[in-house]
């Protein structure tokens, strides 16, 4: 059985895991499709820190060094991209199906063990654990590690901004404040001198309004993963 492992605390980058999906040449990017068509798999992109990049490398190569056949390179090439900032940058798939037969979809989990529902959407941005299986290859005359993407843990989730094409038109329509607390009435005459008294210019008082903080999310990482940025002295 392949080897087990957990990827702690990376940023989520367009995660595909609702469902399979495929990438689109035509329209240059992933719809989604059926578990078993051509190249179908759900995916995930993570950034990690150079801590945490390098003790997955060790945990490759060393799923490498132990399954490496004799026509193998004899050194794991680092399979990472290294940012501007520092960080890395790696994937995890796993195909909708495998020799015919469809794969099951990987578990999404909050963090305290709970299992999401099968609707829900993953966002860029959004903290996680990653759980993965460590798969030595040789396929093409190159050698490396993939990592099968098994389970994913949301430890912060980033809401999913909703997208508006329009700008804003002077002196057009506008929602009224639908909530029923945020409006005061005015106070109804009393009886009592004291009473309206104590009530006089209540009315006055516009009720506040907050304003709520949009949530950003950070600029679109790029959804291909390219060789490059070997650390020196990783496997020393």
């Amino acid at each position: 059985m392949a080897e087990q492992y957990i990827i702690e605390n990376v940023e989520a980058l367009w995660p595909k895991l609702d469902q399979t999906y495929v990438y689109d040449q035509k329209v240059k990017r992933s719809v989604p499709c059926n578990p078993r068509d051509q190249n179908a798999e759900f995916s995930i992109a993570f950034r990690m820190k150079e801590n945490t990049a390098k003790a997955l490398f060790m945990q490759m190569k060393a799923a490498y060094d132990a399954n490496k056949g004799d026509a193998w390179e004899p050194k794991l090439a680092n399979p990472f991209v290294k940012d501007d900032n520092g960080t890395y940058t790696h994937k995890s798939v796993i195909k909708g199906a495998y020799k015919g037969q469809v794969t099951n979809k990987p578990i999404q989990f909050d963090s305290q063990g709970n299992t999401m529902p099968d609707e829900f959407q993953l966002t860029t941005g959004s903290t996680v654990n990653v759980c993965v299986q460590l798969i030595p290859y040789d396929f093409g005359g190159k050698q490396s590690v993939s990592l099968r993407l098994k389970a994913v843990q949301v430890i912060n989730l980033i809401p999913m901004e909703i997208r508006n094409p329009f700008s804003k038109v002077e002196g057009g329509f506008t929602i009224d404040d639908t909530n029923p607390f945020a409006a005061s009435s005015k106070p109804t005459k009393s009886n009592n001198v004291l009473d309206d008294m104590a009530s006089t210019g209540f009315d006055e008082e516009a009720p506040v309004k907050k304003i709520a903080k949009k949530a950003t999310t950070p600029p679109p990482a790029s959804d291909e993963v390219e060789l490059g940025a070997i650390i020196e002295n990783w496997d020393d």
